[in-house]
């Protein structure tokens, strides 16, 4: 007799991830969350706000009233980013593949991982663990997700190490931009093994130290008393600003840029195996966006 409990049954997708027993039979698929049109178009216009919300000081004439406004600009991208990032979320969750239940869940898992590592580091010499999920979680999940995820997840850690601020914003933007990168890089259906995991600790090298460069890109202007010689000068040609910006970087954050780097490029070289194998295994099994068959099938009372 049927079991009455029965007549649900499991996405087809799903019961075709039981039987396969590959860890690698998910080559070729496309990510999680695929970018549609529409939310690629507002990551386009976030990213665009962000890289002017980064880089508006060096471009901003001496006379300019948001030189002027040197002390509020941070506060009022403090208060625009989480807005736009807001809808970003709510464009990705409309596209062809959506964020449906299950990849809501998985969003939240992810999040709450990369909020827990992040306080394991401390800030001490820069080394951060988060980065290493954050990148292995970006290649598995895609683009949109990692972006979003990213996001997230910098915004829980702060919650959990007081680390609200002016800066927050920045630190979303920036983590997003790592994740989505990380979902952006080639081979996706073929590259695995040994190859696979250099790849994702090359990148996730250059990343963590492009991620405190873009940091120290957001801070550099509005830090006071500094030698001449890295100070931003408001108005100065835009090479004479950058080069001291050079300067500014290796003389104070590239001690903690580096440590972040090489234990990125660690873990995705030691555990990142183990961890792309989880994860694809997981999105498999969850089957996102893949429809639900309901097969009427005859109750207990025969009707």
């Amino acid at each position: 007799m049927t079991h009455p409990d029965s007549a649900l049954t499991t996405p087809t997708a799903d019961r075709s991830a039981d039987r396969t027993a590959d860890p690698d039979a998910d080559r070729g698929r496309v990510p999680a969350v695929p970018l549609g049109r529409r939310s690629a178009l507002a990551l386009t216009l976030v990213s665009g706000v962000g890289a002017a919300a980064f880089g508006w000081p060096l471009l901003a004439a001496r006379s300019s009233d948001l030189v002027g406004h040197a002390a509020d600009a941070p506060w009022l991208f403090a208060l625009l980013l989480p807005l736009l990032l807001a809808v970003l979320l709510a464009q990705i969750s409309q596209g062809e593949r959506g964020l449906d239940a299950k990849a809501v869940a998985m969003l939240g898992v992810l999040a709450a991982a990369g909020a827990a590592l992040r306080p394991l580091g401390a800030g001490t010499a820069g080394l951060e663990p988060m980065f290493f999920l954050m990148v292995l979680a970006g290649r598995v999940l895609g683009p949109g997700f990692g972006f979003v995820l990213g996001a997230l997840s910098m915004s829980a850690s702060a919650l959990l190490t007081g680390g609200v601020g002016p800066w927050l914003p920045f630190q979303m933007l920036a983590m997003g931009w790592v994740c989505l990168g990380a979902g952006l890089l080639p081979g996706r259906a073929a590259l695995r093994g040994r190859r696979e995991r250099l790849l994702l600790a090359g990148y996730g090298s250059l990343a963590a130290v492009a991620y405190g460069t873009v940091m120290n890109l957001q801070g550099w202007p509005y830090i006071a008393g500094l030698s001449s010689s890295v100070s931003f000068v408001p108005g100065d040609v835009l090479s004479a600003n950058l080069g001291r910006f050079a300067v500014y970087c290796l003389t104070t954050s590239l001690g903690w840029d580096l440590p972040r780097a090489a234990l990125t490029a660690v873990l995705c070289l030691t555990v990142g195996g183990p961890l792309l194998r989880t994860l694809r295994r997981a999105t498999r099994r969850a089957a996102f966006a893949a429809p639900a068959d309901f097969i009427p099938t005859a109750g207990r009372d025969g009707h």
